[in-house]
């Protein structure tokens, strides 16, 4: 590795798909730590770091970015907070197979290449449980029996996706694929801010039989994660990026709903979901699969979290909330 994160100043990051709420989190926060941040964009946006041009499936002018970058870590995939119809399968898969693939392409031909490949991946990726929780060696199957289609074909694209990190020939790149959780921030428009807004509304309540584990991170942790990842050379392969406390959806809400102040929260019956999730052009896997996931690497190589349970999380989480909006 030519630079270690934390010794080094002035490193290189480059962010292919790095325009949304998550990559906006990395970019700020190394901004802040004093490096250069590029984000790669299929279209202008207002962005911390600088934006370059990208289609995210053919090698252009933005794939010098990569030659002499010290880390790359490729978020791009279209967002799957849509309904699973045939032609957004194809583009749910496609968009995040091609840039997977063109980003390895790219690194492949840099003369000097980026040290670390941090490649976007899900914690969607395990099967769906009420038992013990995934950690990096968790099951990974869509086939056990009442599993809807599209929870399958969730765990299928995700798959797709690592395989197509793994037949990368980067070398002298190290990979990793990073299987994160819904990163909690008080951004607008995040997975939190929309939890909120139901809250605030008094429709926060239960969803379904509310026995579904929600499994989620802070976005301090989550930035934190990231900097230990690239700072351990060791460090390779799959990673769950999670709080080590995931919860089921009914003590969620709750907490949630103490955190904000109100006992009122509406409950939500699985056939109210699938009216709402036609209506919001959505689909309800978002909602009842069940995703219990732990960071068993980072916990067995001493991680510590800022905010490893949800009670602490969600009131600090408001806290910000409401500072950011007034």
């Amino acid at each position: 590795m030519r630079a270690v994160y934390g010794t080094a100043s002035g490193m290189r990051f480059v962010l292919p798909g790095g325009s949304g709420q998550v990559g906006q989190l990395l970019a700020r926060a190394f901004q802040a730590d004093g490096h250069d941040v590029v984000v790669l964009a299929r279209r202008p946006v207002a962005s911390a770091g600088r934006v370059v041009a990208w289609d995210g499936e053919t090698l252009d002018p933005w794939a010098a970015e990569l030659d002499g970058a010290d880390v790359v870590i490729n978020l791009a995939g279209r967002s799957v907070n849509c309904r699973y119809t045939p032609a957004n399968r194809a583009a749910m898969l496609d968009s995040r197979v091609r840039s997977t693939r063109v980003v390895g392409e790219a690194i492949a031909q840099a003369a000097r290449p980026p040290a670390v490949w941090i490649q976007a991946s899900t914690a969607t990726i395990y099967t769906h449980t009420f038992g013990p929780a995934h950690d990096e060696h968790g099951t990974i199957s869509g086939g056990e029996p009442g599993v809807p289609d599209t929870w399958r074909f969730s765990i299928e694209v995700a798959t797709a996706w690592e395989r197509t990190l793994d037949a990368a020939s980067t070398p002298q790149t190290r990979k990793i694929a990073l299987r994160s959780a819904m990163t909690m921030s008080p951004d607008r428009g995040g997975v939190f801010d929309t939890l909120l807004t139901l809250v605030r509304r008094g429709l926060g309540g239960t969803s379904g039989d509310g026995r579904q584990y929600v499994s989620w991170v802070h976005h301090e942790d989550f930035t934190h994660a990231i900097r230990w990842l690239i700072a351990h050379d060791d460090v390779a392969g799959p990673v769950n990026v999670s709080s080590p406390e995931p919860l089921p959806n009914a003590a969620f809400m709750r907490v949630l709903r103490e955190a904000w102040g109100t006992r009122i929260g509406l409950p939500a019956a699985d056939w109210m979901l699938e009216l709402g999730a036609v209506a919001l052009r959505t689909e309800t896997e978002l909602i009842l699969k069940s995703r219990r996931v732990v960071p068993g690497l980072l916990l067995q190589r001493g991680f510590e979290f800022r905010f490893p349970d949800w009670p602490s999380a969600a009131r600090d989480l408001v806290q910000a909330w409401r500072s950011e909006r007034g």
